[in-house]
């Protein structure tokens, strides 16, 4: 085996175990999730990635490779940090903000994983396995696109309502109490 197969082997790997480890992720965003508009989105990129593994497995077959036991740290820590933040967050749209951040965390690694190899498939004369992967690029791309018009159309909007209505709420209160206070005094 020569030395670029090697190489594609090892990413192919890693993006096989970044999948994984982005679908059960998504699992959980989507419990977590109160928007139903992110919930589809969400639900379509999980039916995506299930195509995108068998995609990740064909490559395998066309150069020779086998998934193995990589475990991608990158997508492990893109993992962590999205559960923790999640469990730091209110449910409602504060929560699908930090969804979205996520989620589009977890794209922008696999837009990087996959332009990658499809350009190194391309550049190495393997032409279909160039296209195979740059399927998921694509893929990648409109997901990474449709979760920003969620979050620009929807998610944000809603979010920074909410945060300025409790802030306009607890200024309120603030000004009663003081207000109240020197009514009382006078």
């Amino acid at each position: 085996m020569d030395e670029i197969s090697k190489l594609m082997i090892e990413q192919l790997r890693d993006a096989h175990s970044a999948e994984k480890q982005a679908m059960r992720a998504m699992q959980k965003m989507m419990k977590q999730a109160g928007s139903d508009r992110l919930k589809q989105g969400i639900q379509t990129h999980l039916d995506q990635t299930e195509g995108q593994i068998e995609r990740i497995e064909q490559a395998f077959e066309q150069i020779g490779g086998k998934p193995g036991r990589r475990v991608c740290e990158a997508m492990r820590g893109i993992v962590e940090e999205a559960t923790q933040d999640m469990s730091e967050a209110e449910r409602g749209p504060m929560m699908d903000v930090v969804i979205i951040a996520a989620a589009q965390r977890i794209e922008h690694y696999e837009i990087a994983s996959y332009g990658t190899l499809a350009a190194l498939a391309r550049a190495a004369g393997q032409h279909d396995l160039g296209d195979l992967l740059h399927a998921t690029l694509e893929e990648e791309k409109r997901m990474d696109e449709e979760l920003s018009r969620i979050a620009e159309e929807e998610v944000n909007p809603a979010w920074i309502a909410e945060a300025r209505a409790a802030e306009e709420e607890m200024a309120t209160a603030n000004e009663n109490r003081r207000g109240g206070g020197r009514r009382r005094a006078g």
